[in-house]
């Protein structure tokens, strides 16, 4: 059974992490905001997962190193099953491999452990929105993890990994024409479905027709991934 919604305007909240007296400390801060509701906390990625499919909240803050199964796993398990659920990964890790596996599981956001409150709590309301957020420091890891792979892609591949190279090192991709060019540029704004409408004149399940077919064409698997690969075209030589 899961939880009703009681008011809409709150932004329900899950937090996921392993060390209790972290867990807390963010809970409290999130408690104070009139927006905002923990709704559930979670030690580990299994407790994550199921609390994200009991309480169906719109925001999951997710640790990444934890117990039992690590956020990366539990992030995409939840993003698969529920849709409407933003992932903001809050972690401590920065590496390229791990920002890089975090955003390919579906993580909507990533921000380090010593953001500034204001940064957080603004990132969740962007979530809420429908944007995603990620700041340049991560943003570069992932597009360099990007590069990597179509400098080292094999010739054949299974057909779940990521696609091949062309000759000259980039992912082959079709291409977009004038309007899928100017909606991926809007969603590198952080622009949500409704407002990338409102901007174009489009209705709304119009333009996720395009995001559908602009994420086939460029073999990405998130809207965030949209934004990190539209900033990699727009990188100068």
């Amino acid at each position: 059974m899961t939880a009703e919604r009681v008011n809409p305007s709150v932004i329900r909240i899950v937090i996921a992490e392993d060390q209790a007296i972290v867990r807390r400390g963010v809970a409290l801060l999130l408690a104070i905001e009139p927006d905002m509701e923990v709704v559930g906390q979670a030690s580990n990625g299994v407790e994550a997962v199921d609390l994200a499919l009991l309480l169906r909240p719109d925001v999951v803050l997710m640790d990444l190193h934890m117990p039992v199964k690590g956020g990366v796993a539990a992030t995409r398990e939840i993003t698969r099953s529920l849709p409407g659920t933003q992932v903001l990964v809050l972690t401590t890790l920065d590496d390229d491999e791990t920002v890089f596996e975090a955003v390919r599981a579906g993580a909507h956001a990533y921000l380090l452990k010593d953001a500034a409150e204001d940064e957080l709590l603004g990132t969740i309301r962007a979530l809420r929105r429908g944007e995603s957020h990620l700041t340049p420091q991560i943003a570069r890891k992932v597009m360099d993890q990007f590069r990597r792979l179509a400098e080292h892609q094999p010739a054949t591949s299974a057909p779940d990994s990521p696609p091949e190279p062309a000759d000259g090192g980039a992912f082959v991709t079709e291409s977009l024409n004038d309007k899928e060019e100017k909606i991926l540029e809007l969603i590198a704004e952080g622009k949500s479905n409704r407002q990338i409408g409102q901007t174009l004149f489009l209705a709304e399940g119009t333009v996720k027709n395009y995001v559908s077919r602009i994420m086939e064409k460029l073999h990405a698997n998130t809207r965030t991934e949209l934004a990190i690969l539209s900033r990699k075209q727009r990188r100068p030589d």
